[in-house]
């Protein structure tokens, strides 16, 4: 099978089930909002508790946690939507603990690298070229961005520890980064589009997206929550298409993919 008649069978049959899952789940949309509140109460918490010397130390773990469940919670919604087609309240309840210590892991990970740049290579680059350093900052952060691309999906659909989690994500955007990128690229064209924000960060998920109190905002807020929504359930389900069969494989049951 050609890629081009792979890629254009695949997205058919994923889009196809995104609009059934994202109608018959659209309250996801709705966790953006709660996500926003709960990161509002957090820095709220923290900044009253953590005002104390002796225990602002652990601020920063306090706050990984959080952010931990919170991106637990959002992942383990998209595993139930993809895997039973549907999420109740008590899902919601279980998810910030399901895949808390993995996605802790994986941002732990992510932080031990950014430290040892910001403490080892920045400094003897900063020594050679102040202005290169800003450069290379940048495409390493891009490069993360395009090389665990799948992380999220990885976490979820996959049963690794935090390390193997993030290999896997990159073996798989190595092996199928045709198939991923141009569906991948062409929703996030459209959702900078119509929002004006750019996700740069692959574990972006709980962060929600603020806005102004104008009407103009507000809405812009609500359309780009739908919108992202939907690009992570149609993810999940590119993702475990993909990460289970292969061109020759869909090609020879290209039956099931119409």
């Amino acid at each position: 099978m050609s890629i081009l008649k792979d890629l254009l069978l695949v997205n058919k049959s994923t889009l196809k089930k995104t609009l059934k899952l994202f109608m018959s789940n659209w309250i996801i949309v709705f966790t953006g909002f709660v996500y926003t509140l709960l990161n509002i109460a957090l820095m709220i918490v923290m900044n009253v508790i953590f005002r104390i010397p002796i225990i602002r130390f652990f601020s920063g773990i306090v706050s990984f946690i959080a952010t931990s469940a919170m991106i637990s919670n959002y992942l383990y919604l998209l595993s139930q939507i993809i895997r039973y087609g549907k999420v109740t309240l008590q899902d919601f309840k279980e998810g910030f603990t399901v895949y808390l210590w993995k996605i802790y892991g994986v941002l732990f990970i992510g932080w031990a690298a950014s430290f040892l740049f910001d403490r080892i290579i920045a400094p003897l680059i900063y020594s050679i070229n102040l202005s290169l350093a800003g450069t290379i900052s940048f495409i390493i952060s891009f490069l993360v961005l395009v090389l665990v691309n799948a992380l999220p999906e990885s976490i979820y659909q996959k049963h690794y520890s935090a390390w193997d989690t993030v290999t896997y994500a990159f073996n798989f955007v190595k092996e199928n980064w045709i198939e991923w990128f141009v569906p991948n690229i062409i929703m996030l064209g459209l959702f900078y589009l119509v929002t004006g924000n750019v996700i740069k960060d692959v574990l972006a998920i709980s962060s929600g997206f603020f806005f102004n109190f104008s009407i103009k905002g507000i809405l812009l807020y609500v359309i780009g929550q739908i919108m992202f929504s939907f690009i992570m359930i149609y993810r999940g389900i590119l993702f475990d298409v993909l990460s289970t069969s292969t061109r020759r494989k869909r090609a020879f049951m290209q039956h099931l993919y119409k």
